[in-house]
């Protein structure tokens, strides 16, 4: 079985090196095809990070394995990393969270064991990264939740709950505040949960979440949410088990699945063989899993709990009183453990069922749409405006321009309503909202909408607008703080 294999930056090249040296003694059945991803392609000027015959590699062979990658800082340039998992579609984003013998954390000196599993939404939120700058003092960051997006990772979160026989099922979310986007996503949460009776499934608000993890861990088995918060969580549950360094990561995607070390590409320490290939051996792992090699996968991380559990460490964590191993030390020691189990967490050892990971030749995008239940209507129009003018000056000119079908409803900024009521407290800037809705709930066109466009701009430069649509006179959009 051949795979694409990216070493990365930094302190890449040299903790892939060792990963597949362990690989190798392991009789790991894998063919690697090196491909150039990473800062260093960057620089050779290819803008996306990876060239186009990294590309072709991958997307014919269906499976990466990647070292940490450095984005160039203030070029322009997205994320190699974001940007690999968005173009192949890996959008579920599974990292496990173990405590590891050998590893001492708070919680491994109480006694409180972690084994937590966070399923992060990988493709859509705010890493769509769809940014404009509406006034020079105003940004604005569009952020999408969608219902087949969501679905298709909440679905891969569930089985992965039911593959790890998890008792429960926890989404994390912040549909108190934000009622339609991650509503959305917490919908879809219970609707798929309906098909898993035997999972324990219940939400919680992301603070609450935040607050609870570093209390009491042990509460929580798998976790889904959406693309930030995952982010933000599962970094929070790599320090509970002793930092990044100890994380594995698993990008999931129908047709190409990315798993790679999410730890910096650490610049300061390249190069000298002291770097700790732990997180990345476990990503590793998980990937041989993912293909069905789980004799190799087995036998090497009981070789790597072994080594953990008998002192042996890297120069970042263990006991200082014990000498610590370079890279190759310590990679060396866990091929000398090669079926030695640890006393405590031991792995099972199944006989491999290989399976292949070349994806199928797809002629076009896949295009995901859920049934529409009920009938669309356009009922208004938000106008985000640049003024420094107050609010009640905005409202007169804004009426002049109503017409006969639209009604000037309220005036917000920065979301809070500053008109028809409002506070002279509010601070305000340059960019408001001001929302139109149709006369006695009259259905509108886009026609209609352009009208009031023309007319309103004759006042005020009109940065952006945002249709306000019903299904069936349910209305689908936000209202500001105070209406």
């Amino acid at each position: 079985m051949k795979i694409a294999v990216a070493k990365g930056d930094g302190i890449g090249p040299e903790i892939m090196d060792a990963v597949l040296k362990i690989f190798d003694a392991a009789q790991v059945p894998l063919e690697y095809e090196f491909v150039e991803m990473g800062k260093w392609v960057f620089d050779k000027g290819f803008n996306n990070g990876m060239t186009p015959a990294a590309k072709e590699s991958i997307e014919t062979l269906g499976l990466l394995f990647k070292g940490p990658m450095e984005t160039p800082k203030g070029k322009g340039v997205k994320s190699i990393n974001v940007t690999a998992r968005k173009t192949w579609n890996t959008y579920a984003n599974n990292r496990a969270f173990l405590s590891l013998h050998g590893v001492d954390t708070v919680f491994s000196k109480a006694g409180i064991p972690i084994d937590i599993t966070v399923v992060r939404e990988n493709i859509e939120d705010t890493y769509g990264g769809i940014e404009h700058m509406l006034t020079h003092d105003v940004a604005l960051s569009r952020r999408f939740i969608t219902r087949p997006g969501s679905l298709q990772v909440i679905r891969y979160a569930f089985e992965a709950a039911r593959q790890k026989k998890a008792k429960r099922i926890t989404c994390g979310h912040k549909a108190n505040i934000m009622k339609l986007t991650d509503g959305l996503f917490l919908e879809c949460f219970y609707e798929v949960a309906k098909e898993y009776p035997e999972l324990k499934a219940d939400d919680i608000i992301v603070d609450d979440l935040c607050m609870k993890l570093v209390t009491r861990p042990d509460l929580f088995d798998v976790l889904v949410l959406t693309n930030l918060q995952g982010d933000i969580v599962s970094d929070l549950c790599a320090g509970l088990v002793g930092g990044l360094g100890f994380a594995p990561s698993a990008n999931i995607g129908d047709h190409i699945s990315i798993f790679e070390a999410v730890h910096g590409t650490a610049p300061d320490i390249a190069g000298k063989n002291i770097a700790n290939p732990t997180a990345l051996l476990l990503s590793g792992i998980a990937m041989l899993r993912h293909v069905g090699l789980t004799e190799n996968a087995g036998v090497i991380e009981n070789a790597l709990l072994f080594t953990l559990e008998s002192g042996k460490h890297t120069g970042d964590f263990g006991d200082k009183s014990i000498p610590s191993l370079n890279t190759t030390e310590f990679s060396q020691a866990i091929i000398t453990n090669f079926g030695k189990s640890p006393a405590i967490g031991a792995r099972p050892v199944i006989p491999n069922k290989p399976g292949t990971p070349a994806p199928l030749k797809l002629q076009q995008n896949s295009m995901m749409v859920t049934s529409e239940s009920a009938n669309e209507t356009i009922t208004g129009v938000d106008m985000f405006i640049e003024s420094d003018e107050q609010a009640n000056a905005i409202a007169h000119k804004c009426q002049r321009h109503a017409g006969v079908k639209f009604k000037l409803v309220n005036i917000s900024n920065r979301g809070t309503q500053v008109w028809p009521t409002g506070s002279v407290y509010t601070n305000l800037v340059n960019q408001y909202n001001v929302r139109f809705e149709s006369i006695d709930d009259s259905e509108l066109n886009q026609q209609d909408v352009i009208g009031l466009y023309v007319s309103l701009s004759g006042n005020f430069k009109i940065c952006s607008l945002e249709l306000l649509n019903s299904w069936d006179g349910k209305k689908s959009y936000s209202q500001a703080q105070g209406q």
